[in-house]
């Protein structure tokens, strides 16, 4: 049995795969861009493994993606590829554009052509998993109930809208071709392998260079935090047992504003790494806020928990505890991923705020 995983060495991706393969033998063929969030070193623990084929090849590849399905036969296409900073969407909307949409695309016909040349078992088994954000629902105000599956879509970045446009696309290739799809919309995620473009990456490798730690506007922004390997858990769940055409909001029934959640940074790095000079929180800097930024994110999780019993294993205190120890114990991983380009996007992104 092979699974087919796009993005796989993306932060979200490679946790699946180490995860998938720390609990089983079936095979996992990796395709990735290796754009610059994309990284080898995250599936370093699987070099030499035979159960991990790791392919070089973009997701708009129709000819590639046609010959890993040939050849590999997958009972399964999990697609987590997808361009995914709001912040660099505002820079350069067309990246987005190409991957999330015309990416998805390709890999919905490919899989299409693949799962229509099935017969019997292995086509009542195949399913096509695509992995979206709460991101495709707008912004809550402060006191409106939490996203739901019927919740409308209502995107405000160039990313939410590519990522609302390929889910509607998932959809209707269920709707009219009959192809077997499932969707998961997660909340933030966090832990290891995060690129450090993402807030808590940034605060914890920023603090560690007493760098300045920005933060958005008043920082009252307010998001549903979601441990990684708890959101690849519930992907494993909704695999196994969601039913096709049906949407799961994943989330980690953890609202908390950005600024505390640099605070609480800097108190575990008090604690875990302390540094001469002072408090980490002395580094707090509030720089103007990004164009369309949501005020609110909440994710009501209850139908995956209902209908496939799952619920996340980690509270954001010992998940948050597990990710900066993560970032203190692979200082080289850290280094090798702030590249001159890394620094360039950091000087465009930040500096004229």
């Amino acid at each position: 049995m092979t699974l087919l995983v796009t993005g796989g060495a993306g932060f979200i991706g490679s946790n699946f795969v180490l995860d998938w393969l720390a609990q089983s033998d079936e095979r996992i063929v990796n395709l990735d861009a290796l754009t610059y969030a994309g990284n080898r070193q995250n599936l370093a623990l699987l070099d030499g493994d035979a159960r991990h084929v790791f392919v070089h090849g973009d997701i708009t590849d129709r000819k590639r993606v046609d010959r890993l399905l040939a050849e590999h036969r997958p009972r399964a296409v999990l697609h987590f590829a997808a361009e995914s900073h709001v912040d660099r969407s505002i820079h350069g909307p067309g990246a987005f554009i190409k991957t999330n949409v015309e990416g998805t695309f390709t890999l919905l016909e490919a899989a299409r052509a693949y799962w229509s040349a099935l017969n019997g078992d292995e086509k009542a088994a195949f399913r096509f998993q695509h992995v979206s954000t709460d991101e495709v629902y707008g912004s809550l105000a402060p006191d409106a109930p939490a996203f739901s599956e019927s919740h409308a879509y209502e995107p405000n970045s160039p990313y939410s809208a590519s990522k609302a446009a390929s889910d509607h696309l998932v959809r209707a290739w269920f709707h009219t071709y009959g192809l077997p799809v499932l969707t998961t919309n997660c909340s933030n995620n966090y832990g290891p392998y995060h690129f450090p473009e993402k807030l808590i990456p940034l605060m914890i490798v920023n603090a560690l260079a007493a760098k300045p730690l920005p933060i958005y506007g008043d920082g009252l922004q307010v998001r549903d935090w979601l441990y990684v390997g708890d959101h690849c858990s519930a992907i494993r769940s909704v695999l196994a047992r969601g039913r096709p055409g049906e949407v799961y909001n994943v989330g980690g029934w953890n609202e908390q504003p950005n600024r505390d959640i640099v605070r609480t940074i800097c108190t575990l790095l008090d604690e875990l790494r302390p540094d001469p000079a002072g408090p980490y929180a002395r580094l707090i800097t509030h720089v103007k806020d990004r164009p369309g930024h949501d005020r609110r994110y909440a994710i009501d999780a209850r139908k995956i928990e209902r209908e496939l019993g799952w619920r996340p294993a980690e509270t954001f205190e010992t998940g948050i505890r597990k990710t900066v120890q993560w970032y203190l114990d692979h200082a080289g991983w850290v280094a090798a991923v702030q590249s001159g380009a890394y620094r360039e996007w950091v000087d465009t992104n930040y500096n004229t705020r």
